[in-house]
């Protein structure tokens, strides 16, 4: 059986406890390795090795931190299949979506190549009589992220490659469900410090583990700043815990998205667009839509019969094959909760158009496949609708009025993100205007954003200031450090006992 190790101070460390989980392969439903659980003293060594790299680290110019991305970027794409592979075989999702994770992570590291420019702080010449004031950008030391399991690429770059580029040191404690592809992340960082003469022990840390080791994180009083991506109740809990220790806290939570169909849409463009967002990866994406919201009648029917013929044509199958358009869910027990909230949307009076329950993979009954669902005549009284079911599942819920299907996804607990179908300008304009969500799509299904801007919802969504990446992502991993001097020329002056003015 492989073991699945934490990565601490440039090396595989087994650990110290004698707790470890299951790590399975989705599509045959059997156990393939052990990963190793962390208790805090583990987290502590992987906080201490971060803590001996960091002043060297922060003290290595910019130019060069940049120059290890370059080079870390270099090997990604390099072992671009190689990772896809790994990640697919313990995810789920098919090896094209696999590549499409590390491609979005790798996008961020492309940003972080030019970290010196985005670190420039502000000057002021001649505040006052022989005076200047400038602001610089520092790191904050140890940064930690806690990511999930539908993206264990793209998430952890997400996070540590703008950390790491401005100059802190990471502990990275991903999802045991599928923890390979991080720890081969920080093995190709290492590499990359390598090839360029750079020893990077510490600057990047893996620490495997479940609420044991989370909670260790947030109550270490080394760690400066806490990254999570995850469902919003612990979201809340991370930011609530994080922030009571003096951390600076962004936590991502869960999602409901909404696509909203005006009736000149072009419905042949959306009914694919929809298929690709609702069912992509088996639905396991915080910005996927699960719920489609056609105005008038007429729009209703006639989008309800499209999306029936285009869930026909869908092949559910093993990752590794390239003509599925997708794969098995992760778990089990994950398969369990999406089969009942469908049950639970019957029972709601929801009615069920299509149901994906019964499917099954000949030779491969003991993988966790589970087939395309559509509810039609949700509405926003329903449980199904208000939660987040993370699964394969495509929910109608029908509009009268423009402002009514805006009102939906503005008055849903989750705002992260949400998507207008149009070939109206002046609607698509108003819709993205007065939307109350976080991130909008103009016949965009799922609207994630570039490495370059920033990603964030609203609501529930998102607790926290600061978004992932971008600029916001430089700001939440430094803090501005301002300098006021003075050189003076002549005799010594009085002193003075009242506040300095700038006169």
């Amino acid at each position: 059986m492989r073991n699945v190790h934490h990565f601490i101070d440039g090396a595989a460390f087994a650990g110290t406890s004698d707790r470890s989980g299951d790590v399975f392969n989705p599509n045959t439903g059997e156990v393939q390795a052990q990963v190793g659980l962390a208790v805090p003293g583990d987290l502590d060594l992987a906080v201490q090795a971060a803590l001996r790299a960091q002043p060297g680290w922060a003290g290595t110019n910019p130019q060069r931190r940049a120059r290890v991305m370059f080079e870390f970027k270099r090997l990604l794409d390099l072992h671009m299949q190689e990772l896809a592979e790994l990640l697919s075989s313990e995810h789920g999702k098919v090896i094209a979506d696999s590549r499409g994770d590390i491609q979005r992570g790798l996008e961020v590291i492309e940003f972080a190549c030019g970290i010196p420019h985005a670190l420039k702080g502000e000057y002021t010449e001649g505040a006052g009589p022989g005076i200047d004031v400038y602001s610089m950008r520092q790191p904050l030391g140890v940064a930690a992220g806690i990511t999930p399991f539908n993206f264990p690429a793209m998430i952890p770059m997400w996070m540590f490659g703008i950390a790491i580029a401005v100059g802190n040191t990471f502990v990275l404690k991903p999802s045991e469900k599928a923890p390979s592809v991080p720890v081969r992340l920080a093995e190709l960082f290492m590499e990359a410090g390598s090839n360029l003469g750079m020893d990077l022990k510490g600057v990047l840390n893996v620490v495997h583990g479940d609420k044991v080791c989370v909670d260790a994180i947030l109550q270490h009083p080394s760690i400066a700043a806490v990254s999570f991506v995850g469902s919003s109740d612990i979201a809340q809990y991370v930011y609530a815990q994080g922030t009571a220790a003096g951390k600076r806290v962004q936590a991502m939570g869960g999602a409901k998205n909404h696509g909203i169909v005006m009736p000149d849409a072009e419905l042949d463009q959306v009914v694919k667009d929809l298929s690709g967002a609702a069912f992509g990866s088996a639905g396991e994406r915080c910005m996927a839509l699960p719920v489609v919201v056609p105005v008038g009648q007429k729009t209703a029917e006639a989008l309800r019969e499209r999306l029936v013929a285009e869930i026909d044509t869908l092949k559910v199958g093993l990752s590794n094959d390239p003509a599925a358009h997708y794969g098995p869910v992760v778990s089990a027990a994950h398969r369990q909760k999406v089969s009942d909230y469908i049950q639970l949307g019957q029972d709601e009076g929801a009615e069920l158009v299509v149901d994906g329950r019964n499917f099954s993979l000949q030779g491969y009954e003991k993988g966790f496949f589970i087939g395309p669902s559509l509810f039609d005549r949700v509405t926003s009284g329903m449980k199904t609708y208000q939660e987040e079911i993370f699964g394969p599942v495509l929910q109608i819920v029908r509009a009268e009025s423009f402002d009514q299907a805006l009102a939906l996804p503005s008055a849903h607990q989750y705002g992260n993100g949400v998507a207008i179908f149009t070939r109206n300008g002046r609607a698509a304009r108003e819709f993205a205007a007065r939307v109350n969500v976080g991130m909008v799509g103009i016949n965009v299904p799922i609207p994630v954003p570039l490495a370059y801007h920033s990603f964030g919802g609203w609501k529930r969504s998102a607790f926290g200031d600061a978004n992932q990446h971008g600029m916001d992502g430089v700001r939440f991993y430094t803090r501005v450090k301002t300098v006021t001097a003075r050189w003076p020329e002549g005799d010594v002056a009085d002193s003075s006992f009242v506040i300095p003015t700038m006169r």
